[in-house]
């Protein structure tokens, strides 16, 4: 058997879902136009840069799962996901993942977002086996605005998907092939590892290190 794994912001939507969701809570009132710019103009940039300090974003962008409970949480998800998330998924995107899944692979969401926003967008593409940032949780079941474990970015992402593997009782070797769908030069530490690395939209960085290394290229934009 073979695995595919897939990032998903810019991979296999034409967007980041990080940003989208509080251009969201934006819309719904409940931040203030500065949560959004300090956002974009800080972290995102650090991200784009390759320069970004994970556990402080982390800290400032969960910050508002906290304040809500999961019933209010899922609610609001299911509007984000329609409004934000869907007009941004092409058909292009869709079939790939549908090829995989017809080829008998087994497929995997592996994504430096966090679960609570990357769960529901898996299950679009019928994908249920979901890699991301993971989420800590009170008594009664709601996120306090922190998160735990390791989080799933740069390499990151190989010790999430190596805890992953090791759960079921399988290492990379279990697998024929595993495929890397990825937009980011910040995904490389798993591009690298996995046999068949392909780079989707990629960013500059990422394309020419592609190109060099004869990876296929693909764009869904």
């Amino acid at each position: 058997m073979n695995l595919a794994i897939f990032d998903l912001d810019r991979t296999l939507i034409n967007c980041d879902s990080d940003n989208e969701w509080p251009k969201y809570l934006l819309k719904k009132g409940l931040i203030d136009q500065s949560f959004v710019d300090f956002e974009r103009n800080k972290y995102y940039q650090d991200y784009i840069n390759g320069c970004l300090n994970i556990d402080e974003f982390l800290k400032f962008q969960l910050a508002p799962l906290g304040r809500f409970s999961r019933a209010e949480l899922d609610k609001m998800h299911n509007e984000y996901l329609h409004e934000f998330i869907l007009p941004h998924i092409t058909m292009m995107a869709k079939m790939l993942v549908q090829s995989h899944r017809d080829a008998g692979d087994e497929l995997l969401l592996l994504s430096a977002t966090n679960e609570f926003i990357i769960t529901p967008i898996a299950h679009v593409f019928g994908i249920e086996n979901v890699i991301g940032v993971q989420l800590e949780t009170d008594n009664n079941g709601n996120y306090t605005g922190a998160y735990v474990g390791t989080p799933s970015f740069k390499e990151g992402k190989v010790t999430r998907l190596h805890q992953w593997l090791q759960s079921r009782g399988l290492t990379m070797s279990s697998y024929e092939k595993i495929y890397f769908y990825s937009d980011s030069h910040n995904d490389l530490p798993l591009l690298k590892e996995v046999s068949d690395p392909v780079a989707v939209n990629p960013d500059d960085k990422l394309n020419s290190y592609a190109q060099q290394h004869g990876w296929p290229v693909l764009n869904f934009q």
